[in-house]
């Protein structure tokens, strides 16, 4: 399952209390104190992790504490401090303060480490009060109370490249094609419910990761369909593939299909809409003249790359191109 949006209550650690001790040893009839300091609380990390893809293991868990620190002693001995709690998140989540509705940190890159909230202060035992006026002080400190707050995780995927489309434009078939990811594929639309990653391999050892998107429809940004959960998720590509069914089956026509999903892109997000582009027009199998694909170039007066998922025509030279838009971004970055 496929969850990139939860949210949980975090807190920190109490600090442990102070002692409040007296010396009793044998033969020592006016012992001073020795009440040991309360240890501290553990802290709350958040630390990304590679091996980690969806927000799925706080689904059934939204309360995580760190474990108080532990109550001073006599003899002088202070209380252990309490372990830290580092809670593990894909690479690519954002920290909110839910209450606030503030972003606290943006982990988009593998083994970032954060303290969310800070423990509190284990409390003083009565040994820290004597002077020499009060050599027998009845005073200690309660362990102060560890910080708490109330977090929204947000995962937007990170991947090179984003499949985006009308439904039933193909997206599921074209990576499945290029890489090993195995998405639900149907001749039907919204086949795709969540975003799918699969990583595609040339040779050479070279390789980047491609997301699918679920299909987006007219009013998307807004939330209709699907694509308004999911649209955050090409935010982070660094290459946009718009992909076109060159026979829709719905009576309406590539080139305005294209113009739809673009007004949804630049709706949603100036910064989205700027992305780099490739227009993709796949299907081509059911074009057998080119009649089709020759009239799109007129209309669109862009280039675009006609391929069949389905036959595998045109795919090596699309992922050729790919490589090569990716790679040019990365030089730049």
């Amino acid at each position: 399952m496929f969850i990139d949006e939860a949210k949980i209550w975090v807190k920190a650690g109490d600090g442990g209390n102070g002692c409040l001790s007296f010396r009793r040893e044998k033969f020592i009839p006016k012992g001073g104190p020795d009440g040991g300091d309360g240890g501290k609380g553990g802290d709350v990390y958040f630390e990304t992790a590679e091996d980690i893809d969806t927000l799925l293991d706080f689904s059934g868990k939204h309360n995580w504490q760190a474990e108080r620190g532990h109550e001073g002693q006599g003899a002088n001995k202070s209380g252990a401090d309490g372990d830290d709690l580092i809670i593990k998140i894909p690479v690519g989540t954002q920290i909110w303060d839910a209450d606030l509705d503030l972003m606290l940190k943006d982990m988009d890159n593998p083994g970032m480490k954060v303290c969310i909230c800070k423990s509190g202060r284990g409390g003083r035992g009565n040994k820290r009060f004597a002077t020499s006026t009060n050599q027998a002080p009845r005073k200690t400190e309660l362990g102060k109370p560890g910080q708490e707050r109330n977090i929204k995780l947000v995962l937007k995927l990170i991947a090179d490249v984003g499949l985006v489309g009308m439904p039933n434009a193909g997206k599921s078939t074209l990576i499945s094609r290029c890489s090993a990811a195995k998405p639900k594929i149907a001749d039907y639309p919204f086949t795709t419910l969540e975003p799918v990653l699969g990583i595609v391999e040339l040779t050479g050892y070279r390789r980047f990761v491609m997301a699918d998107i679920p299909g987006l429809i007219e009013g998307a940004h807004s939330g209709a369909g699907l694509g308004f959960e999911f649209l955050r998720h090409i935010e982070r590509t660094r290459v946009i593939v718009h992909i076109l069914d060159i026979n829709p089956t719905d009576g309406s026509t590539p080139a305005d299909n294209y113009k739809k999903i673009r007004k949804e892109l630049e709706q949603y997000s100036t910064a989205l809409a700027k992305k780099k582009e490739i227009i993709v027009v796949n299907k081509i199998d059911l074009d057998a003249d080119g009649a089709k694909v020759t009239a799109l170039k007129k209309k669109l007066r862009k280039k675009i790359h006609p391929v069949s998922a389905v036959t595998g025509e045109g795919m090596k030279e699309l992922c050729e191109i790919l490589w090569d838009a990716v790679k040019t971004i990365k030089t730049v970055e």
